[in-house]
């Protein structure tokens, strides 16, 4: 991604091999207690996977290590993303993927990809 985007900063993107996944991604933002004011900090993170399934990951933004765990450090702490073949199935597999992650305090919106989902039908 970084040499797309120098290339693109070099007006030189004709010169550049690339491959897109055609598969829809959908994105869960699990946050910290409090958030958007005032959040918890340091609130151990379980449910975390060591091995990763293809087409799902854990963006890790607002977290730190203390020992041997991962600790929420900020407001928006984790994004659960997922891909499908159509926007219904990656947003099922990223709230599938989200709902194995906890700590006190958090929380998501339930209505991620809606309208995209209403447009694919």
């Amino acid at each position: 991604l970084v040499e797309l985007c120098q290339a693109a900063v070099d007006g030189k993107l004709d010169q550049c091999d690339s491959e897109w996944d055609d598969r829809a991604s959908v994105g869960i933002v699990l946050a910290a207690g409090g958030y958007p004011g005032s959040y918890d900090k340091g609130d151990v993170i379980s449910g975390l996977q060591e091995d990763e399934v293809e087409g799902e990951k854990v963006f890790h933004a607002g977290t730190r290590l203390q020992g041997d765990d991962v600790v929420t450090a900020g407001g928006r702490v984790l994004c659960a993303t997922a891909l499908g073949s159509t926007v219904t199935e990656a947003q099922q597999r990223a709230y599938r993927l989200a709902r194995k992650i906890s700590w006190k305090g958090m929380f998501y919106r339930n209505d991620i990809a809606y309208r995209a989902i209403s447009r694919e039908q």
